[in-house]
């Protein structure tokens, strides 16, 4: 296992005890007894995900083993252990880079606490720094979070994306599954060819094999000219395939083929052709499952479950939340209404608290709308309008008419919805719907004059 924490400790005991615990825990660690040694481990050009240091050490101390840390990677965490500690040399530790700060003797539980912070936002850091730096000019779409489940997913796409391995993406609807397929492809050595996308799901049974592979003239009424299938379209890049799982089996058996021989006929062709293509599959449903159902080829799923990779559903990392719908407030604010905006910190709660059973997706589309129904560029509670697609205290406005017209009809109509769940949830009680809402008893009596509810 490879080292992610540089324990600096002169006690032998509490040396060989810490690295025991740290251990146990599932980390690498590599155990040093002086400061000097550190310095010497850190100037090598050695790659830590911490430093734990005592403070009080034989001839470097624990604040030079700090600042050789932070020469060499000032994002590097270095957490201070001291029994000689006052308020005075912690404040002085963190002002020269110290990430936290620990007294002797050591609350173990406390210390597996920070080490995991840490190590798991050093991990997320890094990731995300690799990715950054991989892609270059690339032009790789903008994966926002820094949660330990998105870092693991991050750290394995640019694994995979160095090599020509088939990746199969899977997650809930909205996690953001052709976003990762297109980093991957903006990170591999494919990225200067093309990247095409299909989704499975939303392609008629007759129509799969001919979007899929293409034509030849004359090969059914109708079919005038020769066309390109979506594999000759993405010869020498990358083809997504989104929603797998929904492959007719018929097409199942000619993908297989495909995978395993890089051919394939045109519907209505005799001569195989050979494609160069790097393919990404991604699923929502449990292919295993559909496979002992008989739904899904075995054969086929092996091919394609090569390197497989999970996004994690919105509810699982709600630390992202906040990042998200800022994003989205400020790119959607500038796109429909010329402006950026802000959320409020009870909009921001609002947001955290709910469970995204839509993920990324959903949480676009609240802050979207959110967006038409605030009334000025800070987005309040009352604006963040939560609840299933389709649901029917949700109305969908008709889009005739100007931008403006259209405006008017959503924030009406969601102000309107908004308001109604609030009274259904106090059970007709005013006071207690406008404290839902965050706006006054009076202004909400009179919007609901004015909407006629």
């Amino acid at each position: 296992m490879a080292a992610e924490i540089l324990l600096v400790e002169d006690r032998e005991s509490l040396r060989s005890m810490l690295a025991e615990t740290l251990a146990r825990e599932g980390y690498g660690v590599e155990a040093v007894a002086t400061g000097d040694e550190a310095i010497r481990r850190l100037s090598e050009g050695r790659r830590y995900a911490l430093v734990l240091t005592d403070l009080k050490l034989p001839g470097a101390d624990g604040i030079a083993v700090l600042e050789a840390a932070l020469v060499n990677d000032a994002a590097l965490p270095v957490v201070l252990l001291t029994g000689y500690g006052t308020v005075e040399t912690a404040v002085a530790a963190m002002k020269k880079g110290a990430a936290d700060f620990l007294g002797k003797p050591v609350d173990l539980d406390l210390l597996l606490l920070l080490v995991k912070r840490h190590v798991e936002a050093r991990r997320t850091t890094v990731a995300r720094t690799l990715l950054a730096e991989e892609a270059g000019l690339s032009g790789m779409p903008r994966i926002l979070g820094s949660a330990p489940a998105l870092a693991d997913a991050l750290d394995r796409l640019r694994r995979a994306a160095a090599s020509e391995v088939t990746v199969l993406l899977s997650g809930e609807s909205g996690t953001g599954k052709e976003l990762f397929a297109r980093a991957l492809h903006a990170l591999s050595p494919r990225r200067a060819g093309p990247f095409v996308a299909i989704n499975v799901a939303a392609l008629p049974e007759g129509l799969v094999e001919n979007e899929l592979f293409g034509h030849e003239r004359g090969a059914y009424t109708g079919a005038s000219e020769r066309r390109a299938g979506r594999f000759e379209l993405a010869d020498g890049g990358t083809l997504f395939l989104d929603e797998i799982g929904e492959l007719p089996l018929g097409a199942q058996t000619k993908l297989l083929r495909v995978v395993e021989e890089r051919t394939f006929l045109r519907v209505g062709g005799t001569v195989p052709l050979t494609v160069d293509v790097r393919l990404v599959a991604a699923t929502n449903s449990d292919l295993g499952a559909r496979v002992k159902a008989g739904g899904f080829r075995e054969d086929l799923f092996y091919r394609l479950d090569v390197f497989p990779v999970r996004l994690p559903p919105l509810r699982s990392r709600k630390e992202d939340v906040p990042e998200l719908a800022r994003e989205f407030a400020r790119s959607c604010g500038e796109s429909a209404r010329g402006r950026a905006f802000e959320l409020s910190p009870a909009a921001v709660e609002k947001l955290v608290a709910w469970d995204w059973p839509g993920n990324v997706r959903e949480l676009r589309n609240v802050v979207e709308r959110a967006v038409l129904l605030a009334s000025g560029p800070l987005i309040r509670p009352a604006d963040v309008v939560l609840g299933a697609p389709g649901d029917p205290a949700l109305p969908t406005p008709s889009l005739d008419g100007t931008l403006d017209e259209t405006v008017e009809r959503w924030k009406r109509a969601a102000e309107g919805a908004r308001i109604r769940r609030a009274l259904e949830e106090s059970a007709g009680d005013k006071a207690a719907a406008a404290e839902a809402l965050d706006v006054p008893v009076r202004r909400l009596v009179q919007r609901m004059r004015d909407l006629k509810i």
